[in-house]
Parts: structure tokens; sequence; C-alpha cells
């Protein structure tokens, strides 16, 4: 059995790989801003450690990390960066503050938590990172432009550290879901309309299982890993046509 740190993991897709990592008995730090944990039981087979985190604070990831990893010899084995927020509506209308919301939590809050991981992970064989992106981040998003760009930035991230931390025996992954049904999916976008909401947060703690757990070379080398058969199928499209179809398909889906 293993060990995995979850942020923001109080709720939503957080919550459902907490209970999916339970069910195989791991230990599960469950960290969040909220003061509330999740409802999951611990007769699960795995124990369930729950406390305090504010992903854009760099000494609260530290303290929160070594309050947990107290609990597994100082081993972690996967750090599941998935705290993340989302403001919609057009760019020159939006308030600054949400703005800045957004930017500090999808990407200062995900880089941070790299940082303060990588020393935990280096000490322990075949761990894992796995960072939150999203598929708003196979072509920009009109009406959500700011999490869109920030998706952008953690699967820049994602990539250079699968590069940057292969010597210290680190993989870093990502996953790339459509909207999931939380309340990330309450907003007014282009793309929940005409999409839909049709995944469960349990669809995609069970691709994030699959990612920490890859069986020969091919899956070990996969780095973005998508979560239904739309969003697979956008993200190839996306890689095999050109930029300017891009826009016209995303014109089409999210405008």
């Amino acid at each position: 059995m293993g060990n995995i740190f979850i942020s923001g993991g109080a709720q939503g897709i957080g919550a459902a790989v907490a209970g999916r990592f339970l069910r195989e008995g791991w230990t599960v730090g469950v960290y969040d801003i909220s003061v509330d944990g999740p409802d999951i039981s611990e007769e699960q087979g795995g124990t369930m450690i729950s406390g305090h985190l504010d992903v854009t604070d760099p000494d609260s990831w530290d303290a929160a990390l070594t309050e947990f990893t107290a609990h597994t010899g100082g081993r972690l084995d996967v750090l599941d960066n998935n705290a993340g927020i989302i403001a919609d509506g057009h760019l020159a209308g939006m308030d600054p503050g949400h703005i800045a919301a957004q930017i500090n939590v999808n990407c200062l809050g995900v880089t941070l938590g790299a940082r303060a991981a990588h020393p935990y992970l280096a000490a322990t064989p075949r761990s894992h990172l796995v960072n939150m992106a999203s598929a708003s981040a196979i072509y920009g998003q009109p009406d959500i432009s700011v999490y869109s760009a920030t998706k952008f930035y953690v699967a820049g991230l994602t990539e250079a550290l699968n590069l940057e931390w292969h010597d210290d025996g680190i993989r870093v992954v990502d996953l790339w879901p459509l909207w999931a049904k939380t309340s990330l999916a309450d907003v007014d976008a282009g793309s929940v309309r005409r999409l839909g909401v049709n995944i469960t947060p349990e669809a995609v703690a069970d691709i994030l299982w699959d990612a920490v757990h890859p069986t020969n070379r091919l899956t070990r080398a996969k780095v973005h890993y998508d979560v239904s058969t739309t969003d697979r199928i956008m993200h190839t499209a996306r890689e095999l046509t050109p930029h300017w179809m891009g826009k016209i398909v995303t014109r089409l889906v999210a405008g």
C-alpha cells in the first residue's frame, strides 16, 4: 500500500480521489482551505488524515506535508495537486480580485506544491506528482479565459518537471478532463451548454489511479491523461489539425 497527499481534497474530484485510494488501503492526506473534510468513511481499508492547507502560502505547504509525512515515515508516493478555482465572464469585465485568485491558486499553488513535495517524492522510489489540468487547455476557452490560461500553465509545468525530475525518479503527469460534475462546472460557459457536464468525479479518480500505476514502458512514458472519450478525441484532433482549424472548432463548441 502507499500514501497520497491531496490538495483541495474536501470536495469534488479531490474527495473522489480520496475515496478511491482509501478503498485500496492507502494512507490518504486530505488537505484543504476548508475546515470541513469530506464525508468519507474510513471503513474502506485505508487511513485518512485531514488538515488545513492554503496552497498559495509556501509555509502552509511545508507545515501540511510535514504533518502528513509524520504518519508515513517520511514517504510520499503521490502528490495530487488538485486544488483549483474558476470564475466565468468576459475578461474585460472581470473583477481583478477574481483574476488574481485564479492565477494564485491554479498556477502559484500548483508550483508551490510541487516545490514543497519534491524532497519527499525524491526520497520515495517510483513516486508521482499529479497535476490537475483541464480540457480547456486544448485551446483557449472564451468565458473562462483566465481559468483556461492557468491550465495551459499547468500543462507546461507538468511537461517541464517531467523532464527536470526524471533523474530524481519522480514521474510527473497531469489529467485533462472536460467538465466534471462538481461546483467548478457551475459556470456560464459555452462549452458547458454545448457539451454538457457528463464526467463524474469518480471517473476522474479512476484515471488518476491508473496514471500512478503504469503497467509498462509505454504507459510510463505517458504525460497527459484524458478522462472521457470526448476530451480524448478533442485532444487528439487538436494535435493533428492546423491551428486555424482548432480555432474554428473551439468557436463552435465554446463561442
